[in-house]
């Protein structure tokens, strides 16, 4: 007879591990500046990701789980990759999958509030990367001990958490290549790195957009002139940077103007979407800091939930050429450069889509000014495999016991590339795509939050799946 899960005894055993090992540890982490060789180029030199992953290390080491293997594997030129390969009950493989790189600083840090430094105010831990996503490794692990405290199977457990998914995951391929026999072929994956609807129940993402990101450059005069002499001569770098997003986006409603980028959502979909709608109402647009007296895009949530995970969009994530304020002369400024994001549809080609972009930017520019677009990343969305019975069963049962309500299966906007890739590489494995990312946690941006109480459940329900799929029956019945 199999044993079951005391969850009373489960519920404090998570509590104790993160109030007494995990916060503390995190809020180290949240110390270091590890921001993701995208936006750190000089990262090896610099030295915080190496920090980062030694924390996480010796963090993992100091667990002391009988027979676990925990390394920090390199390979010339890429991030370091923390692996830790635990010994397991069941012959089968589980993949826990995060990340320890983290977002660049932002502005609008509240007062008392920053990146870099950690702060615990009404059951959150404020600061870059502590929800996005370094207590994964810490949860992972938690679930796993949670397992072995109450005697309870589980399959062998590899652990993963890399350093460059902000970045795209560049140097994961790599890495996993270098590890394949260790990996092997899981038959689950648990991806602690997605968003959650509310605070309230167990999400699982069931669809993830693709990202390109490029910049759009554009020169019209080898240096700054007069604007009051230039001006109706020369054309204008802005006015033409304008120009060209206007072939994408309509600059009206938003929507973009490329019909290829464009999929068929499948109805399965549709009906997540409508039932998360359903649950979450007005909180859909009540998530974004709106400005006073500003509208969403639209009223209906279901269009803002389909327009967030299934539609393609652009974002201007940065300008450089224009002077800041107090320094603008009245110069016509001879450049223009803008970073810009699409988030492509989960099922969207990301190299047909780049090469469709760079060609609709580029061609035959106005004025014949010299324009170029370069593709930083193009990285493929992804959309999950049917969920089996009894993950289904476990996810419910899981979120049930842990939060009171039943799971909800929705798709996000945002993009984890290495789930594309394992979607590639192992077709006919199972997937929990969760995470701690809810109403205004605010991943990447100012006041980026943890909410401990959350993280601590998901933990739970992290276990609880677990022995589910070691046993596949996904219906516990003590």
């Amino acid at each position: 007879m199999k044993k079951e899960l005391d969850p009373v005894r489960l519920k404090s055993f998570v509590d104790d591990q993160w109030q007494r090992s995990i916060l503390p540890t995190l809020a180290e982490y949240v110390r270091i500046p590890n921001k993701s060789p995208l936006f750190d180029p000089q990262w090896d030199e610099n030295g915080h990701m190496e920090r980062a992953a030694q924390l996480m290390a010796g963090w993992c080491r100091a667990q002391e789980i009988p027979g676990a293997r925990v390394d920090v594997a390199r390979l010339p030129g890429r991030t370091p990759l923390l692996v830790v390969e635990i010994p397991g009950d069941v012959q089968d493989c589980v993949l826990l999958y995060g990340h320890m790189d983290k977002q660049p600083e932002f502005t609008g840090w509240l007062p008392g509030l920053s990146p870099w430094e950690p702060v615990f105010r009404d059951g959150r831990l404020y600061g870059r990367g502590g929800a996005d996503d370094g207590y994964a490794v810490f949860s992972s692990l938690c679930a796993i001990r949670a397992l072995r405290d109450q005697g309870v199977p589980h399959a062998r457990c590899v652990v993963l958490i890399e350093a460059t998914e902000e970045s795209g995951s560049p140097d994961l391929p790599a890495h996993v290549a270098a590890l394949t026999d260790r990996i092997g072929t899981p038959s689950l994956v648990v991806c602690l790195d997605a968003e959650c609807g509310n605070y309230d129940q167990l999400w699982a993402t069931t669809s993830l957009r693709g990202n390109l990101i490029g910049t759009l450059s554009v020169q019209v005069l080898t240096e700054g002139v007069h604007s009051g002499a230039g001006s109706g001569i020369a054309p204008s770098a802005v006015r033409i940077l304008r120009q060209l997003l206007s072939r994408v986006e309509n600059e009206v409603t938003g929507d973009l103007l490329l019909e290829p980028l464009f999929v068929q959502i499948p109805p399965a979909r549709l009906q997540q979407a409508a039932a998360t709608a359903g649950v979450l109402g007005e909180t859909v647009r009540g998530r974004m800091p709106l400005a006073a007296g500003v509208q969403a895009v639209s009223n209906d949530p279901l269009d803002l939930i389909l327009n967030s995970t299934w539609k393609p969009t652009l974002t201007i994530t940065g300008v450089d050429g224009l002077p800041a304020l107090a320094n603008a002369g009245n110069v016509l400024v001879p450049q223009v450069a803008a970073k810009l994001s699409f988030r492509l549809a989960p099922t969207s080609d990301p190299r047909a889509a780049a090469q469709l972009i760079k060609r609709t930017l580029e061609e035959n520019p106005p004025c014949n000014a010299r324009v170029s677009f370069e593709v930083a990343s193009s990285m493929g969305g992804w959309n999950a495999p049917p969920v089996e019975p009894w993950l289904e069963r476990a996810m419910h049962f899981a979120s049930r016991r842990h939060f009171g309500r039943d799971a909800m299966f929705m798709g996000t906007g945002g993009s984890i590339p290495f789930m594309g890739m394992l979607g590639e590489r192992f077709p006919k494995t199972q997937f929990l795509v969760t995470g701690v990312l809810g109403p205004h946690s605010n991943a990447h941006g100012p006041n980026e939050f943890l909410d401990i109480e959350c993280a601590r459940r998901v933990t739970a329900c992290t276990a609880d799946v677990l022995a589910a799929h070691a046993s596949r029956q996904g219906q516990p019945t003590g």
